[in-house]
């Protein structure tokens, strides 16, 4: 089953320096009917400001999870850990038992990224925070793994306390892609537009919509146009 979230019907909020869509509840948007996604809580597509960002804030017990589609992050925290995560990267951050973190984008050019909030399954461990590059180049075989919560995989993706993985890449226009789903899905269109197919239903994807897949073992990607994919795949 698809269920289909359209750009325009995302919540929606602007700060001046920020402006932000929200796929599920957050803040000072409030959607009974959009609380989260099994264990997702959180996917919000922000646009910040040069020479703006997030003050120090705290966490806990929460997977946040940050791809930078264009421009970069700077990332510093309360256990020590800086660092700069630039477009076409992805930042983990176990906040754990606690911690503090401010990010801002130091440039003279807008910043854009999707911020993924995924609840543990264990509580009150010791916070993480690291980065990594996903593939920028094309790959029209399949959707690259970029985190997972499973010991198996951890030495080729971020880490997260949580039976989860998330997938992440660019294909080209009239490719598919057959996606198998261990859970349950949710597919964000990062950019371009494809169409999503069960064996049921067909949707149409364009740039910023979201899509809960349910009750499939595997999901067809047909590329209408040169697009970049992120499935969220977690109970």
């Amino acid at each position: 089953m698809i269920k289909h979230y359209p750009f325009q019907q995302l919540g929606k909020a602007k700060h001046g320096w920020l402006t932000a869509n929200h796929h599920f509840s957050f803040a000072q948007y409030y959607n009974p009917r959009r609380m989260g996604f099994g264990h997702l809580r959180v996917i919000n597509d922000d646009w910040i400001a040069p020479n703006t960002g997030f003050p120090e804030h705290p966490h806990k017990n929460m997977e946040i999870i940050t791809f930078i589609r264009s421009g970069a992050i700077t990332h510093q925290d309360s256990r020590g850990n800086q660092g700069v995560t630039s477009a076409g990267e992805v930042q983990v951050m176990s906040a754990g038992k606690g911690i503090r973190h401010s990010e801002y984008n130091h440039s003279n050019k807008p910043t854009t990224l999707f911020q993924i909030w995924i609840e543990p399954n264990k509580q009150n461990v010791a916070p993480r925070w690291d980065s990594m590059k996903y593939p920028k180049t094309v790959n029209n075989s399949s959707l690259p793994m970029v985190v997972s919560g499973y010991e198996e995989d951890r030495h080729q993706t971020l880490f997260i306390q949580q039976q989860a993985r998330i997938f992440a890449g660019k294909i080209n226009k009239g490719v598919e892609v057959e996606h198998e789903i261990t859970h349950q899905a949710y597919v964000i269109a990062s950019q371009g537009a494809f169409t999503l197919v069960d064996g049921k239903q067909s949707v149409n994807m364009a740039k910023g919509d979201g899509a809960e897949i349910t009750q499939q073992k595997f999901i067809t990607i047909k590329a209408l146009k040169d697009s970049e994919i992120i499935i969220i795949d977690t109970p």
